[in-house]
């Protein structure tokens, strides 16, 4: 794979089921460097053909989120247009002209459908005056100052929360004209049910379509409370009126999930007694207004996405194990998928069950069964990037680190023959999270680097998903240790097998990872070269800059922020280090790389600041087509130079 393949990447999102079980609505999306956005359009797969081929629905190019209604004759998405926000429309279910609903100026984000098809709830952001384009005559840098209170002002991705909070909003559709919706301009009206500060997001249906759920921080009178991680399951009916509070104020709910019968669930991870304690705790289901009973067990199940009820009210979930994701009935335990997949979504219509999943040779297809059946896939859209590159399959590790904990990982070796006898360069590549993992699946970081001649060596050392919550926990306030085992027994593991040259050895990571690979050339000189990118290098400036900064340095920290800020030992850097940040990273902001390079230029240590106008943390995945692509031609540039 090259840089220049990531044209061929097709992503796979939203998916959505007829009522009847009869076909699958699925979001696919493809980065396009050319113009320099992401093309998003709606297909259409027809499970009850055996062998039929998924057929375009729109053609639109930034069409996502797709939701039938429950009645299955009308389909619900968001549109953008080639510059403005995504606004939600909707199309007759057999295809035809979409209307449009909306018009809020920043756009919609979410929405559900009402049990009889009648209403959708949707949320958006709502401006105040005077900013965000809300005044023609007011351009953004001549708004008025913000006055700001509270800790959680700034989101990556976003910005400033504070003065553009999401609401709830309702649409009646009884009132639409009927007919082709192309005669039909006028935009229909909105009522808005929730007011004041803070976020309500995700709205659903429950109680058979008498109220309307969303999450939010609010306490009982629904008075929204600033500066917590606490995110309760709130609801109001369809006037906006008679708020409750769900659940009990104790922990962060992930997601509601409500079934056609009206059975709901919600994911929500329990935050200790300070109310922030979130280091490696699993969202545990429930169900709404039920006994209270875990469905799922905190230690062991980690929920890969949100689940599904199905017809029967079975709970349908994806959780992730050893890197890999598995799709089990909860309750039962039964098995509808497993193997090396990575389920992003699941969807459920009748007694169908839909799962979209990467493999080892694509980003994502979909994966379609009946209840107690296996899922089998049904797509092939990985084919657009074989035709460009073939992907490398890895090679399963295993190590023992050096307090016999084991380490698992993957080796991904390049198929070209070494430039040396004594074999390939290495790169050890560390992910972000830290509570997240690695997949031995498709995976364009990892297929870059080995199609450009470069073992790439990866796993899930303690403090990752994957592998129970106590390995995940592993490193809360011990950060630079039992990591450090891990990940320094995973890469001489590797070293010892043939092909691999131990000489010529490169570190880099992303976010925490670009902590532990600043972490490791600061306490070794074992690596040629290194690439720290988007990281934390320092607690102290983190707490005050990241829009996480306020808790997770003290969660993840604790009173040891000094000593397990790499920065504290930068000084004993002596690795040539490239430094790659984005201007509007508000997760790890860009003075922490500056504070890394001004360091390293002061010690005469060869380095270079690589930064990206305009990006947020998530430039290696939703970032700008043209960047994601400059990006891997620098990354490889960098490694010619200090590898080959």
């Amino acid at each position: 794979m090259k840089p220049s393949d990531l044209t061929a990447i097709r992503t796979l999102s939203s998916p959505t089921v007829r009522p009847d079980g009869g076909d699958v609505v699925v979001a696919v999306s493809r980065p396009d460097t050319e113009d320099n956005r992401y093309r998003s359009s709606l297909w259409r797969l027809d499970v009850t053909q055996e062998g039929a081929e998924p057929v375009r629905l729109t053609s639109s190019t930034r069409d996502s989120a797709p939701r039938y209604s429950p009645d299955g004759r009308m389909l619900a998405f968001l549109r953008a247009g080639e510059d403005g926000p995504a606004q939600l429309h909707v199309m007759r279910a057999d295809g035809g002209d979409a209307r449009v609903l909306t018009e809020q100026k920043l756009g919609v984000s979410s929405f559900d459908w009402s049990p009889e098809s009648t209403h959708l709830a949707y949320a958006a952001r709502v401006p105040e005056d005077g900013r965000y384009g809300t005044d023609d005559d007011i351009k953004p840098d001549q708004e008025a100052p913000r006055l700001i209170s509270h800790s959680t002002y700034l989101a990556d991705g976003l910005g400033y929360v504070l003065d553009r909070p999401s609401s709830i909003f309702v649409l009646d559709l009884t009132d639409l004209p009927d007919g082709d919706a192309a005669d039909a301009d006028e935009v229909p009206t909105s009522t808005r049910l929730t007011q004041g500060g803070g976020d309500d997001t995700e709205p659903r249906f429950i109680h058979g379509g008498t109220r309307i759920a969303f999450l939010a921080s609010r306490d009982r009178r629904g008075a929204w409370v600033p500066d917590t991680l606490v995110r309760d399951v709130c609801s109001v009916d369809l006037r906006g009126k008679g708020f409750r509070r769900h659940t009990d104020g104790t922990g962060s709910v992930a997601s509601v999930t409500v079934g056609t019968d009206g059975t709901a669930v919600y994911g929500a991870n329990d935050l200790g007694s300070s109310r922030q304690d979130f280091v490696a705790r699993n969202a545990v289901l429930r169900r709404l207004d039920g006994p209270g009973v875990a469905l799922t067990d905190a230690e062991a199940d980690h929920l890969a996405c949100a689940p599904v009820i199905t017809a029967d009210g079975s709970v349908v979930g994806a959780f992730e194990h050893r890197g890999d994701t598995v799709v089990r009935q909860v309750g039962s335990g039964d098995v509808l998928l497993d193997g090396h997949v990575s389920v992003s979504a699941l969807a459920t219509g009748g007694d169908l069950v839909v799962a979209v999943a990467g493999t080892r040779t694509s980003y994502s297809e979909l994966f379609v069964g009946r209840l107690g059946e296996t899922l089998t896939r049904r797509t092939d859209f990985g084919r657009h990037l074989r035709d460009a590159a073939a992907p490398i399959e890895p090679e399963e590790l295993s190590a023992s680190a050096n307090d016999g904990y084991p380490v698992h990982g993957w080796l991904f070796r390049p198929t070209s023959r070494p430039r040396r006898k004594v074999g390939h360069p290495v790169v050890l590549m560390i992910h972000g999270g830290p509570y997240t993992q690695y997949s031995g699946n498709l995976f364009d970081e990892a297929q870059v680097l080995a199609g450009a001649g470069y073992a790439v060596v990866m796993g899930n050392p303690r403090g990752g998903s994957g592998y129970g919550a106590e390995h995940g926990r592993s490193v809360k306030e011990a950060i630079g240790t039992v990591d450090v085992a891990d990940l320094t027994a995973l890469l001489d593991h590797a070293l010892t097998l043939p092909g691999l040259d131990a000489s010529r050895v490169g570190v880099q990571g992303g976010s925490y990872g670009g902590l532990m690979t600043t972490w490791l050339i600061g306490h070794s000189d074992r690596f040629t070269a290194a690439i720290s990118e988007r990281a934390v290098n320092a607690w102290d400036s983190f707490a005050g800059t990241s829009d996480i900064g306020w808790f997770f340095a003290d969660e993840y920290a604790g009173a040891r922020q000094h000593e397990q800020s790499p920065l504290t030992w930068a000084d004993s850097i002596t690795t040539p280090t490239l430094i790659i940040h984005s201007e509007r990273d508000f997760r790890c902001p860009l003075e922490q790389g500056q504070r890394l390079f001004a360091r390293l230029r002061r010690n005469g240590v060869h380095t270079q600041l690589l930064v990206f106008p305009g990006e947020g943390h998530e430039l290696t995945r939703s970032g700008q087509p043209r960047h994601r692509q400059q990006r891997f031609e620098h990354i490889l540039t960098w490694w010619d130079q200090h590898l080959r």
